[in-house]
């Protein structure tokens, strides 16, 4: 075993020596098979008769007929176009172009590139992961995961997604978003359960079902079961509800009838950190506090939800400090926000755009009233300044999608229930409900206007590395279209531009039609355009042969 394990070392040294040695030295491999062709044609000039040849080839240029020129450049057009119809097909199909693709794949690793990207998707409790896993020089591997959590500010189906759907018509929410709601409330209500009670599995069977009538049948066919049914009174709040009042006297009721129940959990929680109805019992008071932050009572909302992260501080993967945050902003408690900053904004903690965007707005309210560009080209950015054009830069690059919503040069449309960090369904659910906040700081956005961009220059490009964060995940764009509504247009990043490859064959399948378009209509001149080309170009080679044989024997 120790001789194996020192060999591998040396085997990998060698392996990884001869593949930078072959990177380094294409370049002048290039150059030095150039000059020998160029050589080699001059030293075997005579020998080869290649002037006879040359002008024996021009002669039979000279007889070609127009007819021949038509059938060459309609031929060549029609296989350039194949070539570009197919590239365009699996560009738009894996977003690279065939020729690149191969490229990248079996020539780039030999001399020494990085290797294609690939990505393993899986399925947890509560998100779904994407791992992007990357091999580059060395061997090391960087495994960055695309994770679709629940959103924490999610609004209520019945009196906001359904009222949203009656004026306009459309869906705001996509089956797969409300097909991960409805795992979710079936593992964190019922998941722990060793036997189910009839009124939980009639409400396992009620998350399941696809129209929303069905499911508020189902959860009242519970209620008959069991009056006492707190997960019943739940869906029912979420879903039949139409107004925010009433959602809030179903959660109370929740909250009533189980509150026994939710005391054994409590004390079982204390003692296991898990139990279903602590789980029934955090979600009905985070719903609460949700309802009165919406119906303006939004210091209540604020204690409740400050209790309720005291109470079970082990639960912070629901996110609570995030409708906390929204809150404090509201109430423009800015000292109360940077408290709740200095904990949750570490750098062992996971980030989110709600964590890097408020800390980006503390620190550009400090400035952004008395911030001009004009005067700070003159003068420099003080320290202030540029702390918070670092926190800018920061936050863009974490997700690079804020910006235009926060900017409006883009529309904004309601949150998914579920949103996937860094991505585009993240960024809608954050400006969603702080855009106001940047509002009514005076100067935020003209700040954020002004120096958002520069982030982009600060990030290596292609996005092999981060620059503060992980290098940005290429998976978000397939689960963002999966989570935003079709009529919604989803933000990319980065761009995906055509590959050259795609675009030299839509140049050259455009320049032979038109070659043939103009053969056809008018053949006797492309006949004597293509002797002349013909001509000039023997004639060039002649004077190059001249001016060789001048030059040497002077």
């Amino acid at each position: 075993m120790e001789d194996t394990a020192g060999s591998n070392p040396q085997s990998l040294g060698f392996t990884e020596k001869l593949k930078s040695w072959l990177s380094w030295s294409w370049t002048y491999v290039c150059f030095i098979w150039f000059g020998m062709v160029l050589i080699m044609i001059y030293v075997l000039w005579s020998p080869l008769k290649l002037q006879e040849t040359l002008t024996s080839a021009s002669v039979f240029l000279n007889t070609l007929t127009p007819k021949f020129y038509v059938a060459l450049t309609g031929t060549s057009s029609l296989i350039s176009g194949l070539i570009l119809i197919f590239e365009w097909w699996y560009f738009r199909k894996y977003g690279t172009s065939f020729i690149e693709q191969v490229s990248v794949s079996h020539l780039r690793p030999l001399l020494g590139g990085v290797e294609s990207s690939k990505y393993v998707y899986s399925t947890n409790y509560n998100r779904h992961t994407i791992h992007n896993t990357t091999s580059s020089n060395n061997n090391i591997f960087l495994s960055v995961e695309c994770k679709v959590w629940r959103n924490p500010l999610n609004l209520f189906r019945g009196a906001e997604y359904n009222r949203y759907t009656w004026v306009t018509g459309k869906e705001p929410l996509t089956y797969y978003d409300m097909n991960l709601s409805a795992q979710d409330h079936q593992t964190f209500f019922t998941g722990d359960i060793p036997q189910l009670r009839p009124e939980d599995a009639v409400m396992q069977k009620a998350w399941r079902e696809r129209n929303p009538q069905a499911r508020i049948r189902a959860a009242y066919q519970a209620i008959e079961m069991n009056h006492e049914c707190a997960a019943a009174y739940v869906l029912l709040a979420e879903e039949e509800a139409t107004t925010i009042t009433e959602a809030e006297r179903l959660f109370k009721k929740a909250l009533s009838i189980g509150k026994n129940g939710f005391e054994l959990g409590a004390i079982f929680y204390q003692c296991n950190q898990s139990g279903k109805d602590i789980n029934l019992l955090v979600y009905i008071k985070r719903r609460l506090a949700m309802c009165a932050r919406k119906l303006g009572r939004i210091k209540e909302a604020v204690k409740m939800m400050r209790d309720l992260m005291k109470e079970f501080p082990l639960l912070g993967m629901l996110n609570i400090h995030e409708n906390l945050l929204e809150a404090l902003l509201e109430l423009q408690a800015y000292a109360d926000v940077q408290a709740v900053l200095a904990k949750y904004d570490d750098i062992s903690l996971p980030k989110s755009a709600t964590i890097c965007y408020t800390s980006a707005l503390l620190k550009a309210r400090a400035v952004s009233d008395k911030f001009s560009p004009e005067a700070a080209s003159r003068r420099g950015l003080s320290t202030a300044e540029m702390n918070a054009v670092e926190a800018i830069h920061r936050a863009v690059e974490f997700n690079p999608h804020v910006p235009k919503y926060l900017l409006e040069m883009k529309s904004l449309i309601l949150p998914p229930e579920h949103i996937l960090k860094r991505g585009d369904s993240e960024a809608v659910a954050y400006a969603f409900f702080h855009l106001q906040h940047w509002k009514r700081a005076e100067g935020a956005l003209n700040l954020l206007h002004c120096t958002w961009e520069g982030t982009f220059r600060i990030i290596p490009y292609p996005l092999e590395k981060g620059h503060l964060f992980y290098p940005y995940p290429g998976c978000t764009e397939t689960a963002d279209r999966e989570l935003l509504p079709s009529f919604h247009e989803v933000s990319v990043y980065p761009k995906k531009e055509l590959p050259f490859f795609i675009l030299f064959t839509a140049g050259l399948c455009s320049f032979t039609a038109m070659l043939a378009m103009l053969t056809h209509q008018f053949p006797e001149l492309m006949g004597v355009f293509a002797k002349a080309v013909s001509t000039s170009t023997h004639t060039s080679q002649f004077h190059y042969k001249s001016c060789c044989c001048k030059m040497c024997r002077c």
